[in-house]
């Protein structure tokens, strides 16, 4: 099963207790959530007659487009999510208030840090931020902003910059920022955490390449890429852009990381820890979710899990996302690996998305 949660759990008790867990908040949803309700009801599904997390009825990403599904009232929505997007689509939106950005940042810290920093956990570390995307005052809407500047106050208090603005709604990146951040981090062989879009570090080659320099980021640094692009520049597969990566920017193949998040979800999955090998092809990295997150590749017509190495689409059941709905069918399409799942791309007719496409 697509999940950190195992079907070889000898005694069952971590997936009984996942189950548990999803059963209950399930219920609590449907009688919170009014639109998820009635969605429910239209399939006949009720608490009363689910028994199995895998008959938790899913919402598809683009419900959040057309309809409010939150279990907040309308005067405590403090903070909205959109889904990325140009200004000429309608985008998803993930209301959020106080406690439930509480729990969204408990969910990001741990899973960020055992991927990214699995040797600069203390905060005394002198691994630095570069972000490629603007900081959250200039983007309140983008999860992905939100998610850089928590782990930023978590785990690198006082070393970051923040390389992106908005210009005309689009993200670009702020090179008076970016190049001398890096030139410096270089020259004190001070090493990085360079996070940004699969957007921004193309852009970010095609500059060096027009200015013919590459740079050499101290040992140690690392890259999280969080994919989406599609639309803002010209479209480079993993297999191509991070080779690319670590010719321009002289980081490690092993120090590439991939992030797989969406506004509508309040975890994160990635692909390899910072510095490992991971036991895979660097080429075909599988995703992971933490324990509170179970993922599954399903056929998209019956619902069902498909056959390990099978292809489908990918849904993910999210504990953390306590306040909205917690069971959402995307529109990516993964294939299931033994202990985690591939991206391979987005389904037919779906809307290009990517965090690079967002809008201040």
């Amino acid at each position: 099963m697509s999940a950190v949660v195992s079907r070889t759990d000898t005694d069952g008790s971590l997936l009984e207790n996942f189950e548990n867990l999803a059963l209950e908040l399930f219920e609590a949803q449907f009688a919170h959530n009014v639109t998820y309700r009635a969605w429910c009801e239209s399939l006949g599904r009720t608490p009363t007659s689910v028994r199995h997390l895998n008959h938790i009825p899913s919402v598809p990403t683009s419900a959040f487009k057309e309809f409010d599904l939150s279990c907040l009232p309308l005067d405590s929505r403090t903070t909205v999510f959109h889904s990325s997007g140009t200004t000429l689509q309608k985008r998803s939106r993930h209301f959020h208030d106080a406690i439930s950005l509480t729990v969204y940042e408990a969910s990001l810290r741990p899973w960020f840090a055992r991927y990214l920093l699995p040797t600069h956990r203390d905060q005394a570390s002198e691994l630095r931020l570069i972000s490629l995307t603007p900081d959250v005052q200039a983007a309140p809407h983008s999860s992905l902003a939100y998610m850089i500047k928590t782990v930023e106050q978590k785990f690198f208090p006082g070393r970051a910059v923040f390389a992106g603005r908005v210009e005309s709604g689009n993200w670009e990146l702020d090179w008076e920022r970016l190049i001398p951040a890096l030139d410096v981090a270089g020259r004190l062989a001070q090493p990085v955490c360079l996070a940004g879009t699969a957007f921004s570090f193309v852009h970010l080659l095609e500059h060096l390449d027009a200015e013919q320099r590459t740079l050499s980021l101290p040992p140690g640094s690392r890259v999280m890429e969080t994919g989406g692009y599609k639309g803002r520049s010209r479209e480079l597969a993993r297999g191509e852009l991070h080779p690319l990566i670590c010719e321009k920017l002289g980081v490690m193949r092993s120090m590439v990381v991939c992030e797989y998040g969406m506004s509508e979800l309040s975890s994160q999955a990635y692909d390899r820890i910072a510095g490992g090998d991971n036991g895979m092809d660097a080429d075909r990295r599988c995703f992971h979710f933490p324990p509170w997150c179970f993922a599954r590749v399903v056929n998209p017509e019956s619902g069902l899990e498909v056959d390990v190495n099978q292809s489908g689409v990918l849904q993910i059941l999210d504990l953390a996302n306590v306040y909205s709905v917690a069971c959402i069918r995307t529109e990516d399409i993964a294939i299931r690996r033994d202990l985690g799942f591939e991206l391979v791309g987005r389904a037919m007719q779906a809307e290009p998305r990517g965090c690079s496409l967002m809008t201040a």
